[in-house]
């Protein structure tokens, strides 16, 4: 669990980046329509949460410096009895102060009239260039302001605050990992739970409902994204989620599914078969894809490159593509690009090796520093997810064709190496035939 003390910590960590006399603000999510008078689940924007910890839309912090004084201001909804009858409980600007330890809390109605006591003496506004509807308020505010005289020395630099805070994001304490690891023992269980469950016959929407009954039960109650459950050749769609057809006798299925936990996401993918046991065609392909894993975690800790890795795994996977007659050539004709065609491999394996992950499943952080692959470094968590999806339309051997397989575990970055969050998912062939036999 984050504690209090260290969403304090985070912002005044933020504070010793800021320059003096500079104000940032950073805005909560908007509640998404789903139809007519009905929303979607509300997901609080990850900035907004990693700053905070609170899970309210219609909300804005603002973090004034002025050198030997710093305040946090928080601006959310009212207290409404009537309101909190039909839509839930709120904070109320009352208790934010207390709760969230925030400076003073306001009514959100009350920002655009306070907006201009904050930003008095401000030269520097940090805020997100990506939100558009945030940039396009503090402009109004700060043009009433100088048009009413009102404070008229208005912030003149504007800075993208999401530089700065997504590197501090990417780097996870001690209690971020803890809440991922529970993320990730939570996600294991769902997908130990999908392979018992799984039998010729069945849906995909149904291995689906068995993974989220398992996530709502240990108190995750949502997915980090939307499952990918996908028998025979839907596994080579890298993003299939239609989730509707049935899983046949003979197929592999393809499950790429995480939880989402107090904001922390798992993001966990597993092959296996159908009927519990895999064919010779399937096993080569599998073990290939494994062996490629193994290779790349082996060369993944702190001081160390993903694209090294990454490297690493693509020669793995080339040359058992080699090996097993689906490509042909020397091994550099197709790991190289040749005359600006794409390197042979990708047709079968066409995204990375890996991405960062936190409060967003694909999680903020530079992969590169000063134009270069950045080093790993304590603190940083993960995915490793080579792949090889070979279509029906492909030219090759037909026992080859309509097999896909992912294999992807999340990985932190230690003093020493790296230690595997979701290393509890059965993953070798044998394993995994294990497991599923024991149902």
């Amino acid at each position: 669990m984050i504690t209090l003390q260290e969403y304090v910590a985070r912002r005044e960590a933020v504070f010793a980046q800021m320059l003096p006399n500079s104000l940032a603000v950073v805005a909560a999510a908007d509640e998404a329509k789903r139809s007519r008078d009905t929303e979607y689940p509300f997901r609080q924007d990850s900035d907004f949460y990693y700053l905070t910890g609170f899970n309210e839309p219609e909300a804005i912090l603002v973090l004034v410096n002025l050198g030997q004084s710093q305040q946090s201001v928080l601006f959310c909804r009212t207290k409404d009895a009537l309101a909190e009858i039909w839509q839930g409980r709120r904070l109320g600007p009352d208790a934010a102060v207390d709760q969230l330890a925030v400076t003073q809390a306001y009514p959100i109605e009350a920002f655009a009239t306070e907006f201009a006591g904050l930003n008095k003496g401000c030269d520097t506004l940090y805020w997100s260039h990506a939100n558009e509807a945030l940039t396009d308020k503090l402009q109004a505010l700060l043009k009433v302001q100088r048009q009413t005289g009102k404070h008229a020395q208005v912030p003149s630099q504007w800075i993208d605050l999401c530089p700065m805070l997504h590197e501090m994001r990417l780097f996870k304490s001690a209690a971020e990992i803890s809440v991922m690891q529970k993320a990730a023992d939570i996600s294991v269980d769902a997908h130990k739970r999908a392979m018992k469950f799984v039998q010729p016959g069945c849906y995909e929407y149904q291995l689906e409902a068995e993974l989220k009954h398992e996530f709502a039960m240990q108190g995750a109650r949502f997915e980090a994204y939307a499952s990918i459950v996908a028998g025979g050749a839907n596994a080579c769609i890298l993003h299939y989620t239609e989730n509707n057809q049935i899983l046949n006798d003979g197929d592999l299925v393809l499950i790429d599914a995480g939880c989402e936990y107090q904001g922390y996401a798992a993001d966990i993918t597993r092959t296996f078969p159908v009927n519990g046991c895999f064919s010779e065609a399937q096993k080569k392909v599998y073990q290939l894809v494994l062996d490629a894993q193994t290779a790349a975690l082996a060369a993944l800790g702190p001081g160390k490159k993903l694209t090294d890795a990454q490297d690493i795994c693509i020669r793995v996977l080339s040359q058992g593509l080699l090996e097993l007659g689906i490509l042909s050539g020397s091994l550099e004709d197709i790991i190289q690009e040749r005359d600006g065609q794409p390197p042979a491999y990708r047709q079968f394996f066409m995204h990375g090796l890996g991405h960062w992950l936190g409060l967003d499943v694909h999680d903020v952080g530079n992969y590169q520093q000063n134009g270069e692959a950045r080093l790993l470094a304590p603190g940083m968590v993960l995915t490793v997810e080579p792949g090889l999806y070979i279509s029906e339309q492909a030219d090759v051997d037909d026992c080859w064709k309509g097999i896909g397989v992912r294999i992807e575990d999340n990985i932190v970055i230690t003093d020493d190496g790296h230690r595997v969050l979701t290393a509890a998912v059965p993953k070798t062939i044998t394993a995994i035939e294990q497991w599923m036999k024991s149902s």
